[in-house]
């Protein structure tokens, strides 16, 4: 099934929905896995993880910022069958075989402990697929999304991607679409993690903006200082130690927020937009009333609980 997009002014590009659901899965292999941290001494366990689809419904359909389901083995703890999981594509449009019949996720390792008991707790389909090999098979659903893509006519835009954790995973696979259309635009990248050995792509994107003048990417970690010399940072916090360079960027017309990874980074980069941006500008991105916007230089952030955001902001968030 084709969805077209949705009537706006920026009209975005039309993706696929929902080609596979979950009561009719498709079988697609693993072909590649490999860590997609900086280092291996990192706190956490991500894998970047590619699978074939080819000769199934999925192959080209999926577009960079959407997303797939896998559907993980066995039974939940009331008897019934796994239910589908949804992971961001980190590939880009045309796939990572440059034909649309491989597509790759970023995937975290979930361990932790249950409250109750201290026993180990192991996420179900994170770990899974985080064990997969290269041969073997899953059980794979959608593309699903519509809302996290490029518009139509993407070169006529610029870009501030704003991410967490594997929150980066759909930019890997956007900055690659901007890349193949010749990157005629403006992009920041800015990619939050605890420490260095956390960061994902890390030198991936290091070499993007090495290579593009127009691609910037900045760094954030939260439990380290910065190589620049600022102290423990959260990824909201570029926005204003780089204002010099973001500002005028966030102030042009025609530039689009694009925002991913934990709910919880929403509230830190709406405050700093509120900080940063005049009363005209802001209203570009958040619907806020004047006594709103003083209520959040005054400290209360109660107004972005239910703040609407305009369609100059993208987010997917959990």
């Amino acid at each position: 099934m084709s969805a077209a997009s949705e009537k706006h002014s920026i009209p975005l590009v039309d993706v696929s929905i929902n080609v596979v659901t979950p009561k009719a899965p498709v079988k697609a292999r693993v072909v590649a896995t490999r860590l997609a941290t900086a280092s291996k001494k990192a706190a956490g366990f991500v894998r970047h993880v590619e699978f074939d689809v080819s000769g199934t419904p999925l192959a080209g359909k999926a577009t960079a910022g959407q997303s797939f389901g896998i559907i993980p083995p066995g039974h939940d703890a009331a008897g019934k069958p796994h239910k589908v999981r949804l992971y961001s594509l980190a590939s880009p449009t045309r796939g990572e075989d440059g034909a649309g019949n491989v597509v790759s996720t970023t995937v975290k390792r979930l361990i932790d402990e249950h409250t109750e008991n201290h026993h180990l707790y192991l996420g179900v389909c994170s770990n899974y697929v985080c064990n997969l090999n290269v041969g073997d098979e899953v059980m794979m659903t959608g593309p699903s999304g519509k809302r996290f893509v490029l518009p139509k006519d993407a070169s006529a835009y610029n870009y501030v991607f704003i991410s967490t954790g594997t929150g980066i995973a759909p930019f890997r696979g956007l900055t690659l679409d901007l890349i193949a259309q010749g990157l005629k635009s403006k992009v920041a990248l800015l990619s939050g993690s605890p420490y260095a050995s956390d960061l994902l792509y890390d030198e991936m994107f290091t070499k993007i903006a090495g290579e593009h003048s127009s691609f910037r990417y900045l760094t954030a970690l939260s439990r380290e200082r910065q190589a620049d010399g600022n102290g423990k940072l959260y990824v909201d916090a570029r926005l204003e130690t780089n204002k010099d360079e973001l500002l005028p960027l966030l102030q042009a017309d025609n530039t689009l927020i694009y925002l991913c990874g934990l709910a919880g980074m929403e509230e830190g980069v709406y405050t700093r937009l509120v900080n940063l941006l005049s009363p005209s500008q802001l209203e570009k991105y958040l619907k806020l009333t004047s006594e709103q916007v003083e209520m959040i230089r005054g400290g209360n952030k109660e107004p972005l609980k239910r703040v609407e955001r305009s369609e100059r902001v993208m987010v997917e968030v959990y």
